[in-house]
């Protein structure tokens, strides 16, 4: 099927040759199909405002996400009953948050630091922290209209569905395939197996298209798909 992996944008990804076009494509989520308004330390500048009067700095607050982000473990949690995922996802949230704003120095601020996160994990189950990227829908639908399936690989949670169906993008996805659920990340093959399996596929028949080289092309090609860096500006 050509080369393992390439670099390019949506808009040029659109047009496979017969003989190269894949069964299925599966799309990363966040940074590659939609990404955070602004920038998350934004987010979280306007949320805090709003919501218990603290004024934060975006570019410090930022800074503070990302090294608590990256500091914190694989979102995969393996043996958990469906009931109790949704509190997982939140309390390995919710310690990133408190990571996030003890680095920033301002944790002891909040009356009820859970009961204030409670409310901005749900702000981004929905469509306003997040844009749309404006490649994104038509690509969608020409892969659609040529009879690819599409699926989603994402190392998000649960909260990814309500944000599909809020930016009206639920309707492309034959299949969804979360870390939280499966119980591996990315760039762990086996979140790409079982996403084949939702679609009875081979990999080698199958592309994934992701915004980060580690986890979406070196994990895809382990897998044993075409992995495609999407390296936006």
């Amino acid at each position: 099927m050509g080369k393992p992996h390439e670099t390019r944008q949506l808009p040029l990804a659109l047009s496979p040759q017969e003989h190269d076009k894949p069964r299925v494509i599966f799309l990363d989520a966040v940074g590659t199909i939609f990404g955070v308004r602004g920038s998350v330390g934004e987010v979280y500048r306007d949320f805090t405002r709003q919501q218990a009067g603290i004024e934060l700095d975006a570019e410090a607050t930022n800074d503070a996400f990302y090294e608590a982000f990256n500091a914190a473990p694989p979102a995969e949690f393996s043996d958990i009953a469906p009931q109790h995922l949704f509190q997982q996802e939140f309390d390995w949230w919710l310690a990133i948050a408190e990571d996030t704003f003890g680095r920033l120095g301002v944790l002891d601020q909040f009356p009820d630091f859970q009961n204030f996160f409670g409310h901005l994990f749900a702000h981004f189950a929905t469509a306003e922290p997040w844009t749309l990227y404006p490649d994104v829908r038509p690509a969608l639908t020409y892969w659609q209209q040529q009879g690819v399936e599409l699926g989603i690989v994402s190392n998000f949670d649960s909260r990814l569905y309500t944000v599909l169906d809020s930016l009206d993008l639920a309707r492309f996805f034959t299949s969804v395939t979360v870390s939280t659920r499966v119980g591996a990340a990315k760039p762990n093959p086996q979140v790409w197996h079982c996403a084949l399996a939702a679609h009875d596929c081979s990999p080698e028949a199958a592309w994934h298209i992701g915004d980060s080289y580690r986890e979406d092309v070196e994990g895809a090609i382990a897998a044993g798909l075409r992995g495609i860096w999407l390296n936006r500006p």
